[in-house]
């Protein structure tokens, strides 16, 4: 499982699971943009470079998820893949791939810091919580 819709009152919640911290941040990725539910127009792939720094891995992984938000208004595409150059628990430097879309389904307005979450399990594999505002 890479994902999985947690219940919440008013807003979107998401657990995404991942056997290391990339992988962890890619099945978020893939939670927070299938709950958008893209209608691609076409699938020509566009590609974004991005690059973060943060004060620690919950907060890089919400100002992750934050850019990728923000690029997907402003340049009406989903992004379904992502490629890291630089990868630490303060930043990283990555390269996003996706699609344009027509529109988007759901809307989501913010990734909010509140109970963010990023932990890694007695087996070795990683988990993280993130509440979006919708």
């Amino acid at each position: 499982m890479k994902y999985q819709i947690l219940e919440h009152k008013a807003d979107l919640k998401i657990r995404a699971f991942g056997k290391d911290k990339k992988e962890l941040f890619l099945n978020m990725l893939l939670g927070m943009v299938e709950s958008q539910k893209p209608e691609i127009k076409n699938k020509k792939e566009v590609r974004r470079k991005i690059k973060i720094k943060s004060l620690d891995l919950p907060v890089l992984l919400v100002d992750f998820l934050s850019e990728v938000l923000y690029l997907s208004q402003v340049n009406r595409e989903a992004y379904s893949n992502v490629k890291f150059a630089k990868f630490s628990d303060r930043e990283l430097e990555a390269e996003i791939f996706g699609q344009k879309v027509e529109r988007f389904g759901e809307d989501i307005k913010a990734v909010t810091y509140h109970n963010s979450e990023v932990k890694q399990n007695e087996d070795g594999s990683w988990q993280a919580t993130i509440l979006f505002d919708i």
